[in-house]
């Protein structure tokens, strides 16, 4: 087809007697030469002609394709090709030109560079060819003497170099733009580092070959050098210590470097990064020779701005760990527990548990803090021992621990076994126990906070049930709670809009059938005829923190219905009002209270306060001193639903208070056939062996107000003398008694 021209000494031959496959032997890399033509006798000329040639120091290695189908495979494996030596017209008669546009275009290769050879001068236009394809040169065979045929490869070859050298310079800011953006994934210190690598080879017009150490310091938790990133041939050695490092000289320059805290260029090129999160980072480069002055200074420039880019990696690294993690532990926190539940929630095969301390608080209480902290240690060992590292563990609160696995791993038995044995801490032999709860996930996404919620759901139902043991998350569990929820959310909006009122029980003396006072009682309508039972968002008020001021406006208004019965004749008129235990609890009750009994311009002996029986349960001596600061005001007490709790005759004893009060469910037990087989008799029998006032409640029938009076139970409140009812009604009905 095409025919290659005779020359002389100084032109491409013909005929050649070397093989075709010849390229030199070296241990330099040589620049990659694709030769593609369709006739042998080129092949063989261009090879001959460029026998022994070096350019930019590099020897010529070259690949040979005889059609354009041909090139296309080589240059798809091997991109490291230099230079394309092309012939336009081979099986087609724009088969080179359809080669170049597929080389541009489709395999996106911008760095090679062509050399358009042609046997058909004119064939193709030169200046629109070059222009479209980014073609170095387009020849004619006729032109292309070996003297021409080595200046054209030469600035091809010098532009491909410099076209790669701004790729790997690109490669390498891209690299270090990434990790710039990304600081907070896990792998962006070592990104950070690769890019510098890429970054200073590119500076230096080298390959990309090298590594970067750390010497142990801040987040480090290693005790020797460690190498953080590599690139190229040292790529095996990342996350591995330096003495582990094969190559002798590259690992005594490295610790050099680190020792002298300088730069060093005797073996290779070792920077020194003066970082004050360690206590320094060195790079090694493999390059031969040493860099110029020039270099040196660019170097030294470019480190001093690096290290502040490595400060500020770790920093962020450092955030990273404080937002993400427990510092105690070492342990991920909740914040990243649900990350992790929310990136791997998905395996229908996985479980979840939250595992509670039991009566942690009484250790930190008993002994110290540090004690405590160092139990939380030791339980984080311990769940690491059972589990492995097939679970996630996190510490998401003060003594509350998650896990999350497949499920065959995460069982209550294999949950319990991290207790079976008790803590050696401080040479002090601690047996613990947990409240744990579990949800096995359906494999369907979910938010992580919205797990842990049902898990702690579950956890809640486990502690009331009995601890120590573990309770699975159910549907039924979910719902109440969510009910609970929206009771709650909805008392809230009730308090804050003053749509929540009291109603006044009267209290009869059962003697004389007088009237002597009342309860104040909290009731909350949410459409008219529809109320919501104290039972239900009581518990709830104390559970939220909600009862100290929804207490507090029970105490105010309870007490502005006596002022008003006071100022109509009432003098002698007893306002009997609940605390909650929760609210009794609370430092400044005391202090409110006499605020309340100043601004209400109320006589304190007319106020009586009823507290449940659990107050039993604190502290004797506290409650005590509180239940006489209380006294000293004026005010009364009265146990509430005496007899339902726990109470002993020795407790009771000791709280000093003026009234027990019957609780319906003994008052109702007083219609049976046998009234003397009951709870109250022997609740009125104590009461008077402690000098206290007996009052029942709940008194519906004519023989339950005889039976009680007959034991000798002095007052009584129920339907069979009146319906809890507001102040207007209260005032009315009062009136209407006869005097």
């Amino acid at each position: 087809m095409n025919d290659a021209p005779s020359l002389d000494d100084d032109d491409v031959v013909r005929f050649i007697d070397e093989p075709s496959d010849w390229a030199p032997s070296t241990q330099i890399d040589p620049w990659r030469i694709l030769i593609v033509d369709d006739e042998a006798d080129v092949h063989e000329a261009t090879l001959l002609a460029l026998r022994d040639l070096t350019i930019e120091g590099r020897p010529l290695a070259f690949l040979q394709a005889y059609s354009a189908q041909e090139a296309r495979a080589i240059l798809a494996q091997d991109p490291s090709v230099a230079v394309v030596l092309l012939d336009v017209v081979m099986e087609s008669e724009d088969a080179g030109l359809q080669l170049v546009r597929w080389i541009r275009r489709e395999l996106d290769n911008p760095s090679v560079r062509v050399i358009l050879r042609t046997g058909q001068p004119g064939y193709a236009p030169e200046l629109e060819t070059i222009r479209s394809f980014d073609i170095n040169d387009y020849r004619t065979k006729s032109e292309l003497t070996r003297v021409r045929l080595f200046t054209s490869l030469t600035v091809a070859i010098r532009s491909y170099a410099q076209i790669r050298q701004i790729e790997m310079s690109r490669r390498g800011l891209e690299l270090i733009v990434e990790a710039s953006t990304g600081l907070i994934r896990r792998r962006a210190l070592q990104q950070f580092a690769e890019g510098v690598v890429t970054q200073v080879c590119a500076l230096l017009n080298i390959a990309p070959e090298g590594l970067i150490c750390a010497s142990s310091s801040g987040p480090f938790a290693h005790a020797a050098p460690l190498v953080i990133a590599a690139a190229g041939r040292y790529r095996e050695t990342i996350h591995r210590p330096l003495a582990e490092l094969h190559e002798t000289p590259v690992r005594e320059a490295l610790r050099q470097c680190l020792l002298e805290k300088r730069h060093r260029f005797d073996q290779g090129v070792c920077l020194y990064f003066d970082v004050s999160e360690t206590q320094g980072m060195a790079a090694y480069l493999a390059m031969t020779g040493e860099p110029s002055r020039m270099d040196r200074h660019l170097l030294e420039v470019f480190c001093a701005n690096i290290s502040v880019g490595f400060e500020n990696v770790l920093l962020h690294n450092r955030l990273f760990r404080l937002a993400y993690y427990d510092p105690l532990s070492g342990l991920p926190n909740r914040n990243r527990f649900i990350q992790l539940v929310e990136e791997k929630g998905g395996d229908p095969n996985m479980a979840l548990a939250l595992l509670d301390l039991d009566d942690f608080a009484d250790i930190a209480t008993t002994l110290d803090h540090h004690f405590g902290d160092e139990v939380l240690r030791a339980v984080a060992e311990r769940l690491v021992q059972t589990f492995g590292s097939g679970v996630i563990l996190a510490r998401v609160a003060g003594d509350a621990f998650g896990l999350l696995g497949p499920r065959d791993l995460i069982t209550p038995e294999r949950i319990q076994q991290v207790f079976s044995e008790p803590l050696r801490v401080r040479d002090e032999t601690i047996r613990l126990s947990a409240t744990s709860s579990l949800i096995t996930l359906n494999g369907q996404p979910a938010r992580g906070g919205d797990l842990l919620k049902d898990a702690g759901i579950a956890l809640k139902q486990g502690k009331r049930l009995g601890r120590g043991k573990a309770n699975y998350f159910s549907e039924a569990l979910g719902r109440a709670a969510h009910e609970r929820m929206r009771i709650l959310s909805s008392l809230r909006a009730a308090f804050s809009a003053e749509q929540l009122s009291l109603v006044f029980q009267p209290q009869i003396e059962l003697a004389s059938g007088r009237v002597i006072g009342a309860e104040a009682l909290l009731r909350w309508e949410i459409e008219p005829g529809r109320w919501v039972p104290p039972d239900q968002f009581i518990p709830l008020a104390e559970q939220s923190g909600l009862i100290v001021p929804l207490g507090e406006w029970v105490l105010r208004t309870a007490c502005r219905g006596l002022y008003r019965l006071t100022e109509l004749g009432y003098a002698g008129f007893r306002m009997a009002i609940n605390v909650s235990h929760a609210q009794f609890r609370e430092p400044g009750f005391v202090s409110m209270l006499e605020r309340v009994l100043a601004d209400s311009r109320v006589e304190a002996a007319r106020i009586e306060l009823e507290l449940t029986e659990s107050v039993a349960m604190d502290h004797i001596d506290e409650i005590n001193t509180k239940l006489a600061d209380i006294r000293r005001l004026g005010v009364r007490i009265a146990i509430d639903d005496f007899g339902t709790g726990y109470s002993s005759l020795s407790v009771l004893r000791q709280l000093h208070v003026d009234r027990l009060k019957i609780d319906r469910s003994f008052v109702g037990e007083l219609d049976g056939p046998d009234t003397k087989a009951g709870i109250a008799p022997l609740i009125i029998a104590l009461g008077h062996q402690c000098n206290l006032t007996l009052i029942a409640e709940g008194v519906e029938t004519e023989v339950q107000r005889q039976c009680l009076l007959a034991m000798g139970c002095q007052e009584a409140q129920g339907f069979l003398f009146a319906r809890p009812m507001p102040i207007e009604r209260l005032e009315d009905w009062m009136a209407a008694q006869p005097g």
